[in-house]
């Protein structure tokens, strides 16, 4: 798919099956990201590949979490919370990692981080793989922060799930970008 095709038909898949993309796949979706504009060559993005067992763990601690937060929450919620990470054979956690640098406040580097997922999405999207970027509140929760191992001033810019469709993609909604864009 060329670049412009992807660019102006990506959409998000929220009904994602098995199996995960393949290793050649990721690897795309990687050197995509690599690309994402970054002012100061400064790198300020990490992300974490969650498949298999791991995405129970990820359940877990988004399960403990939750019940720091709200003790009396009903078994169905839990349930349902359980889930979220089951919603995809795999999960990419974005992060922002920041860099100390007098030229590129922190802002800039989470924008850097944003457009690498973002080529992620286009990349995945144009191998014909199923993406959807999700946040919620667990994207920011101290607890599963810190399970997940962020330090400093790191923070989760969202949940990047993976996966094969499963089902019709949802009709392209064209949109009049002269409503978005004027004159000065």
């Amino acid at each position: 798919m060329d670049a412009l095709t992807a660019l102006h038909s990506r959409v998000s898949v929220s009904r994602l099956t098995d199996p995960a993309p393949d290793q050649q796949t990721l690897n795309n979706l990687f050197k995509a990201a690599m690309r994402a504009p970054d002012h100061g060559l400064l790198r300020p993005w990490r992300f974490l590949t969650v498949q298999g067992a791991a995405r129970e763990r990820l359940a877990d601690i988004f399960v403990q979490a939750t019940l720091q937060d709200e003790p009396d929450i009903t078994a169905a919620k839990l349930d349902k919370l359980r889930g979220k990470p089951l919603r995809a054979p795999m999960i990419i956690i974005a992060i922002c990692s920041p860099k100390d640098h007098p030229k590129v406040p922190v802002l800039e580097q989470q924008l850097a981080t944003g457009a690498a997922v973002e080529n992620m999405m286009i990349a995945a999207h144009a191998q014909d793989v199923g993406a959807i970027w999700r946040t919620g509140p667990m994207a920011t929760h101290e607890t599963v922060t810190r399970a997940l191992g962020l330090t400093g001033p790191e923070s989760i810019l969202g949940f990047i799930y993976l996966g094969s469709i499963d089902g019709p993609r949802r009709p392209l909604k064209e949109e009049d970008f002269n409503d978005y864009f004027q004159d000065w």
